[in-house]
């Protein structure tokens, strides 16, 4: 008499979880990556309207609220209320983070890059949480300020990057445009990075300290606005031509539609710049002002991830060397 095969074991919980993550990009892992980059920059207007309402001390330390207490007190007011908010805002950007890092984590050994990327990020945030602390604990030192808002200017990109990688074909990838094409989009790159450096010193400098006893950074307002536009109108200027370049790159790599889309963040970051500049500074331009700044730098870091295409579906440019063409993959 032969012995009964034994019966299947269903799976645990854990084993059924693990299923339920993607092994593959579905509509969970473009949701997520579409979220990461969503709340990056979302968490640049709450923390530009703490600032700008002059709530960064509503909460006077850190981590705490209050010496005594985790939240905000009634006696705090609306600046603590404000403050309290945004603190509440990272625990948000964790979630997101930790739901994105779960969906791509099964895809780890196919698509490392969403991986390591992922991670990063997730790795970031709590970074960037410290140097917010770091804000508060220095009574708001302009320059620690204005790296608290760099911070979020690298994890904007990053964000940027991976939705990017989330849509392409994985695997090795060669540049699809001329070298000087290829150049100039650095260049203009180079220029964006500058414009927003000199635009946190701007802000250092103006009289949105995020606090009334908060120190500015001495330079001159007026004349650092001006020192402002010089890179920005560069900025603008190589734009027009990466626009004018784009249409001797491959169709499939839709720079024309990522340099236009540049293009437009560009003016009404400039209409947005000058309004507020001769209407005196008001919150809410400012505020809009800010947000554009790193939906800016989104939009230049998506130019620079569609110089490639996928190795097997284009032949190297030109003027670049079959060895070197897999660089970057």
């Amino acid at each position: 008499m032969s012995a009964e095969a034994p019966a299947p074991t269903r799976p645990g919980l854990l084993g059924r979880f693990r299923r339920w993550l993607p092994s593959t990009i579905d509509r969970r892992v473009i949701v997520a990556a579409w979220a990461t980059l969503v709340v990056q920059i979302g968490i640049v207007g709450t923390g530009g309207l703490v600032r700008l309402t002059g709530s960064g001390l509503g909460c006077p330390t850190w981590p705490r609220c209050t010496p005594e207490s985790f939240v905000s007190t009634p006696e705090m007011g609306i600046h603590g209320v404000i403050e309290f908010g945004n603190r509440l805002l990272t625990f948000v950007l964790v979630a997101v983070a930790i739901v994105t890092f779960l969906f791509v984590v099964r895809m780890r050994r196919r698509r490392r890059d969403l991986f390591w990327l992922a991670l990063i990020i997730g790795l970031y945030v709590p970074v960037q949480a410290i140097i917010g602390g770091i804000t508060v604990l220095t009574n708001l030192n302009p320059y620690v300020v204005g790296l608290h808002y760099f911070a979020s200017v690298i994890l904007v990109a990053l964000a940027a990057v991976f939705v990017a990688r989330v849509y392409a074909v994985p695997g090795p990838r060669v540049r699809a445009v001329p070298g000087w094409y290829a150049g100039l989009t650095h260049l203009t790159s180079a220029f964006v990075l500058v414009t927003v450096v000199v635009g946190i010193l701007v802000t250092g400098s103006g009289p949105h300290a995020g606090d009334g006893g908060a120190a500015r950074n001495g330079l001159d307002s007026e004349f650092m606005q001006h020192v402002h536009s010089w890179p920005a109108y560069i900025t603008f200027a190589l734009t027009l031509a990466l626009i004018v370049g784009a249409r001797r790159t491959p169709p499939a790599l839709r720079l024309t539609f990522w340099t236009t889309l540049l293009l437009a963040v560009e003016v009404v970051q400039i209409v947005v710049g000058v309004w507020q500049a001769r209407a005196g500074l008001p919150i809410v331009l400012v505020n809009v002002h800010m947000i554009l700044a790193v939906v800016l730098v989104a939009a230049m870091t998506a130019i620079v991830m569609h110089l490639k295409l996928p190795a097997a579906a284009v032949e190297p440019a030109p003027d670049v060397e079959p060895a070197a063409s897999f660089a970057g993959r």
